[in-house]
């Protein structure tokens, strides 16, 4: 295991965390909503939030233990110095330059909201919308590391003909 497969792991675990707390957070709001028609935007933003930083900050770990989205009509029945060509190409084609172009894309994007001090528009809402935004950036580059970790697991299975895993 990498540095890079350690680094993923302990933060796709501690991401994972969020999970209970963003479902907890769920069932306070809608038992307060139901039952005492009580709603709050900052709960209801809490919520988008937890979901984002899970979705973005948990990616890298994702692929880090192959449970990301794969069309997988060929693929399954591949050879695994096959799978490893194909996992080469596509994150040198496909996954390096989505997380370049994100991650160069996001950074106008949290720095304006950090500038401007951007908080919720609506009243009662959460402040400081740039912490949530440098999640963008942030995921995109421990996506793009476990990429790393990839290309060099499928160099190493390519040399030795597929006979190693991972």
């Amino acid at each position: 295991m990498t540095v890079i497969d350690k680094l993923n792991n302990v933060i796709g675990k501690g991401v994972s965390w969020l999970t209970l707390v963003l479902v907890l957070i769920i069932v306070i709001d809608v038992i307060l909503r139901y039952s005492l028609s009580i709603t709050s935007a900052a709960s209801f933003e809490m919520e988008w939030h937890l979901f984002a930083a899970i979705f973005l900050l948990g990616a890298g770990y994702t692929l880090k233990e192959d449970k990301h989205v794969r069309v997988d009509v060929f693929y399954h029945r591949f050879t695994e110095r096959s799978k490893a060509w194909v996992n080469l190409i596509g994150t040198i084609f496909l996954l390096f330059p989505f997380c370049a172009i994100g991650f160069w894309e996001s950074l106008s994007f949290v720095f304006s909201s950090f500038q401007l001090g951007e908080t919720s528009p609506q009243p009662g809402g959460l402040p400081a919308r740039w912490i949530i935004k440098s999640t963008i950036p942030l995921g995109l580059i421990l996506l793009g590391l476990q990429g790393t970790s990839l290309i060099m697991q499928s160099i190493k299975t390519i040399a030795h003909g597929g006979e190693e895993n991972k």
